[in-house]
């Protein structure tokens, strides 16, 4: 049940429960005095009361015996926490007026709690050397008892007027307080609610406003990053359009001509095979030119597989594959000197990862050719400290400060943050620098670990 409370009534439910302890506390601090008082109280009063009642009927011998008993009786019906009974030799006491008491007040509870044992003391009243009667003194605590009650309930009644206000002052401030936690946990609500536009007033303590604080960048920070999730989707579906629209024009620049050639040397096979006398020398003319058709088809086929999915990755080990990349852009761009350093690289680091690393090499040096104008491109890759690190340099023009990142750029970065690295684009110096740090799983595969090449 205590789960289910709100914070205010817990606050609330302690504070009732520490003013119950304080009560009881007080309680019993309160009988305990209270039974000393009463006690000490009760013998100052004997000590008090026994003279007294000796040197009034010492001073009342010349009355007769019964005008001397009702003279005494009238005379102590007055007195407070004793009772004095006057009775004569046969037990009876005198027919006079009493004196009306007060009702007491204190509950008998209570003077269970406190009361000490009565005690009663007795003085002969002698007339000349006759007695002719006897004074009882009686204690009577209810008295001291009452005033010790009218005193609990005053100061009883100061509490919880006192505690009262308290409540009141520490509902009001727990509301005032816990107010902005209502406000955060609506704030969480829209956020559960994917409403990332959502902020908090600062508000209400130091510690609440760091909390409404922290919130703030938190909500600001989800609505970045899926702002980001848009950019990239969208330069997702524009680059899957991009490629499908490359693809497409060379199949229908590359392998229609090829095809159409094809074709046509197919009908030039197939006329000269009917022919009467089939000119051996055309025939053989016309199977070079299917050879070399089929090559160059083959050629461009392994290109655009190559640019789908690099071949051999993942089936070799991963500098070899990044050799062969260099050597294809060697092949491709002869103006070109494209050299590599990937001797420390292990046999692969996981297919998401050599992908990673095979892509943004094969960006970089697409970038330093095509708008950087590079005549040398040096690329190294090197596994160092639990991190893999990728440094691509060119001695071309670089890039402009004001020049748009596009699509290779941006990819190359999402890549490498979505790995947990560190992409870094230095422009600085001649030509342009690509610096990539990328953690290494350590729990990886054994299959993609092995000996490092030699």
């Amino acid at each position: 049940m205590w789960r289910h409370w709100a914070t205010r009534t817990r606050m609330i439910a302690v504070v009732l429960v520490i003013d119950a302890v304080a009560a009881l506390v007080s309680m019993g601090i309160v009988v305990l005095n209270a039974r000393s008082a009463v006690v000490v109280e009760m013998q100052a009063s004997l000590a008090t009361v026994e003279p007294l009642v000796a040197d009034t009927i010492g001073a009342g011998q010349v009355d007769a015996p019964d005008a001397l008993l009702r003279t005494l009786d009238l005379r102590f019906q007055t007195l407070r926490h004793v009772r004095v009974t006057l009775v004569d030799m046969n037990g009876k006491s005198p027919e006079v007026p009493q004196v009306r008491r007060e009702r007491y007040t204190a509950p008998d509870w209570f003077v269970a709690l406190i009361a000490p044992p009565v005690q009663r003391h007795e003085i002969p009243i002698l007339v000349g050397a006759q007695r002719v009667g006897t004074a009882r003194i009686t204690t009577e605590p209810r008295d001291e008892i009452d005033e010790i009650w009218g005193y609990a309930m005053s100061l009883s009644l100061a509490s919880l007027c006192l505690n009262l206000a308290l409540l009141i002052a520490l509902y009001l401030a727990l509301g005032r307080v816990l107010a902005p936690l209502g406000r955060l946990a609506e704030g969480l609500t829209q956020l559960e609610k994917q409403d990332y536009a959502v902020r908090l007033e600062a508000s209400g303590s130091r510690e609440v406003a760091v909390i409404t604080d922290r919130f703030n960048r938190v909500a600001e920070a989800l609505g970045e990053v899926r702002a980001a999730n848009g950019r990239l989707n969208r330069q997702l579906l524009t680059a899957q359009d991009d490629e499908r629209r490359r693809t497409a024009l060379e199949l229908h620049d590359e392998f229609g001509p090829c095809l159409f050639a094809l074709e046509a040397n197919a009908a030039s096979v197939a006329r000269i095979a009917d022919s009467p006398e089939p000119d051996r020398s055309r025939l053989a003319a016309r199977a070079q030119d299917i050879s070399a058709i089929v090559g160059q088809v083959q050629t461009l086929n392994r290109d655009l597989l190559n640019r789908l999915r690099p071949h051999g990755l993942g089936q070799v080990a991963l500098a070899a594959s990044l050799d062969l990349l260099l050597r294809d852009f060697s092949r491709r761009h002869p103006e070109t000197i494209f050299t590599g350093a990937f001797e420390a690289l292990a046999q692969g680091y996981g297919d998401l990862v050599d992908l990673t690393v095979f892509r943004c090499i094969q960006e970089s040096m697409t970038n330093a050719v095509r708008h950087g104008g590079a005549r040398r491109v040096e690329a190294e890759a090197a596994e160092k400290d639990g991190r893999l690190t990728i440094v691509v340099r060119d001695d071309g023009v670089g890039i402009a400060s004001d020049h748009r990142i596009g699509l290779g750029l941006s990819g190359m970065r999402e890549r490498v943050d979505a790995l947990g690295g560190d992409f870094q684009l230095d422009t600085a110096a001649k030509g342009a620098v690509v610096r990539i740090s990328i953690p290494i799983d350590t729990d990886r595969d054994e299959e993609t670990i092995s000996a490092r090449p030699r």
